[in-house]
């Protein structure tokens, strides 16, 4: 399937360009987004796409070399100020060295993209305190103090953008109230108002007009979904949830059949709908499975992260993957820098099967470097495929954020 849409792509190439450069027009991109792709073989989607996404240190390192370069014109280009100084605003939690090291990789892109930086996080506390992370990097993180419209992260250093890490699960409502410094990505497209289900209400519309211009079924590069509201404490709201559940299991069994002529035995991912980091993610092959689900599984699924209570799920179709990476069951994870390819890892896991949710304890990260497959875009099958699905949900996440109007052009 992946050489029949190359082919695909490099016959359409002009038609193919010329669509995304008229569907780039007139939105305005974050600085970084990610997407976490399934290939099945006989179909390729995104089902995962983060707007301030972690795992910087996963990519390559000539993957990073591209990337800081693709930052600092996307810097230049939005913000026409020389020697700008960025607050990089990151989440709270410090349990995670893992994630400290994905910070220290982001400020070094920063850093190496012509600005000075300082590691801040939205809540005052007294000086600063020092991380190490698992490579050995010590980082000094200060408190973001608000400072009338502004925010004063010490004497010497007033931000003139703050780029943020922090996927805003909490609002952080009383400590924006008032700012005016530009943030990027926009808080507005933060957990605590994003749905899933709206990202993939845009992504599927684009990957359908995509689909039309390369002359291939849509059902090949888009995903369904179901959006349900759910009290994950109340038996009957799981009752009506896993009727839901059973009736959409059947609508993908008839599609897979539809498409394939064959018989399938469809998974179904239940999600939390404003959620983050694999959290509160369940797979499922009936509606019977989520009546049976234990006390501690219906908790775990009825929180999210930060302890809020999960009241929206989707269903969202599994997409199996046919990918390996070492003889371990993976996924490819593709990060763009605004609407550009930057870089790209495998997510793997050697106890999950090639149904199962990988982004979970125990995945670990292993080479793919989208600018090896960057010398020649007719000989480069799987930049030209993944990469095109990751533009797709670029598009996406750009109308996300016109419908919420994040701006970042100054």
């Amino acid at each position: 399937m992946k050489d029949q849409i190359h082919k695909a792509l490099v016959k359409n190439r002009e038609k193919v360009d010329g669509w995304f450069f008229e569907k780039s027009r007139g939105l305005d991109f974050p600085i970084y987004s990610s997407v976490d792709i399934r290939d099945a073989g006989i179909k390729l989607a995104s089902v995962d796409a983060n707007i301030f996404p972690a795992g910087f240190n996963n990519i390559c390192d000539t993957d990073l070399e591209y990337a800081k370069n693709l930052i600092s014109k996307y810097l230049n280009r939005h913000y026409k100020k020389a020697n700008l100084k960025i607050l990089l605003l990151t989440e709270e939690h410090t349990s995670n060295r893992y994630y400290w090291e994905n910070v220290n990789t982001l400020n070094n892109l920063l850093i190496q993209g012509g600005c000075e930086t300082r590691i801040a996080v939205p809540k005052e506390f007294f000086g600063k305190f020092e991380i190490a992370t698992p490579k050995g990097a010590k980082l000094d993180v200060y408190t973001a103090k608000r400072d009338g419209a502004g925010i004063k992260v010490s004497d010497d250093f007033v931000p003139d953008l703050v780029v943020s890490n922090n996927d805003f699960s909490n609002p952080y409502s009383d400590w924006y109230k008032g700012l005016e410094i530009p943030m990027n990505p926009s808080r507005e497209l933060g957990w605590f108002r994003r749905k899933k289900s709206d990202h993939f209400m845009y992504y599927n519309r684009l990957a359908s007009e995509f689909s039309k211009l390369i002359d291939m079924d849509p059902w090949t590069f888009t995903v369904h979904t179901h959006m349900e509201q759910v009290n994950f404490d109340d038996e009957k709201s799981i009752e009506l949830l896993a009727q839901k559940t059973q009736e959409f299991i059947d609508e993908l069994g008839s599609e897979y059949k539809k498409a394939t002529h064959e018989c399938s035995d469809p998974v179904v991912f239940i999600k939390n709908n404003r959620g983050t980091y694999g959290m509160g993610i369940l797979s499922v092959r009936s509606g019977e499975e989520l009546i049976q689900l234990s006390q501690k599984e219906r908790k775990r699924m009825g929180y999210s992260k930060g302890g809020e209570t999960v009241h929206e799920v989707i269903l969202q179709e599994g997409i199996p993957t046919s990918v390996s990476a070492d003889g371990d069951v993976a996924e490819p994870v593709i990060y763009l820098v605004g609407n550009q390819l930057a870089g790209g890892f495998m997510r793997a896991h050697k106890l999950k099967g090639r149904n199962e949710n990988l982004n979970s304890p125990g995945s670990v990260f292993k080479r793919l470097c989208m600018t090896d497959l960057m010398v020649d875009v007719e000989g480069s099958t799987l930049e030209n495929v993944y990469g095109w699905v990751a533009r797709i949900n670029a598009l996406a996440i750009g109308l996300e954020g016109q419908a919420v109007g994040a701006q970042y052009t100054i």
